[in-house]
């Protein structure tokens, strides 16, 4: 089984965050979100993964190869793959067409998910959906009564299901995907000027291939900051298994409140910390409240009353009470 990450898109919601990072490596509890995303997929499959790629834009070596030890940690090859320009998900997911073999798993990396369910490999294809209030900001799937898909509905604006697509897709044979996807691009099939999957699925739909869905208990999103520090405060509350607290967090004259992630040495002084915090690994933090926030590595903070925050690496921020949103290398007193 092969793992498909498009991941190439500039995060542009998650300014300033994304102007030094990719959006897929900020970290989530201390973890990359494309890292928790590949593991979680992993867990569903129950089977050998045997290749992630990634299709990416120019992220540079070092992104490249954080990428490739992700996969190596899962027991996978890596493989990185380049979109250069923005042509929609189709022409995404075919830029990674080598890796388009057997059974594949697509999966767009800005989203996370808590699921329970085990991938059946048999099915044509498994759609992963989760049930939402409002299905109109979304694209839904209509099922009939023996749970096949019979309709792909982008933002309907009127009622038809609550089954909202999450972006994560299985499809038993990689190589219909990909015959698929270049017939969209051969034959200019586009909708808005770009190469639309949804457009895909329906072919290979009323071709009769058997489309069901997989619906997850939750579904979480990191496309701006609020999302971000919501999904990672459900991430602390989820985890059952990581160590989350490092060993070599230095504590004096402090509280932390779990949940919380806080990475190796760091430094916590007369502060409250918690709950549902992540601090990166070399932040010091000294006469400080801080909750429901993430803050990542080698920073320090002084005096603040932090909340709903989310703040970059190597910040230094000093002496305030108010809900902040600062990118890397970002100085405020």
């Amino acid at each position: 089984m092969n793992i498909i990450i498009p991941m190439a898109g500039m995060g542009k919601r998650m300014r300033p965050h994304t102007l030094t990072i990719p959006k897929p490596l900020i970290r989530i509890a201390g973890k990359p979100i494309v890292q928790r995303l590949a593991e979680g997929i992993v867990n569903v499959a129950a089977h050998q993964v045997d290749e992630i790629a990634y299709i990416i834009g120019d992220f540079g070596k070092e992104v490249e190869d954080e990428l490739l030890k992700i996969a190596e940690d899962l027991g996978a090859k890596g493989s990185i793959y380049y979109q250069t320009e923005a042509l929609g998900t189709a022409h995404a997911i075919n830029c990674a067409a080598d890796a388009l073999k057997g059974n594949v798993i697509v999966a767009f990396a800005d989203t996370l998910f808590d699921a329970n369910f085990q991938l059946d490999l048999e099915k044509d294809g498994i759609i992963w959906t989760h049930k939402v209030e409002d299905p109109s900001a979304f694209g839904v799937v209509k099922k009939n009564s023996e749970g096949i898909i019979t309709d792909f509905i982008e933002k309907p604006k009127e009622f038809v299901s609550d089954e909202a697509i999450i972006g994560i897709y299985y499809f038993k044979d990689g190589e219909n995907l990909q015959r698929e996807l270049q017939y969209l691009m051969d034959n200019n099939v586009v909708k808005g000027g770009e190469y639309q999957l949804t457009d895909a699925l329906e072919n290979m739909k009323l071709k009769g291939l058997k489309f069901y869905s997989g619906q997850v208990n939750e579904w979480l999103d990191c496309g701006n900051k609020d999302a971000t520090v919501y999904t990672n405060n459900r991430i602390l509350e989820l985890n059952g298994i990581e160590k989350l607290i490092s060993e070599s967090v230095k504590t004096t004259n402090s509280l932390i409140i779990e949940p919380c992630f806080i990475g190796d040495n760091v430094t916590i002084t007369n502060s409250i910390i918690g709950p549902h915090v992540s601090i990166g690994a070399g932040t010091i933090v000294n006469n400080s409240i801080i909750k429901n926030s993430i803050i990542q590595t080698n920073c320090n903070i002084d005096g603040a009353a932090l909340n709903e925050s989310m703040i970059g690496n190597y910040v230094h921020y000093k002496g305030n009470t108010r809900s902040v949103s600062m990118g890397d290398f970002t100085t405020l007193s």
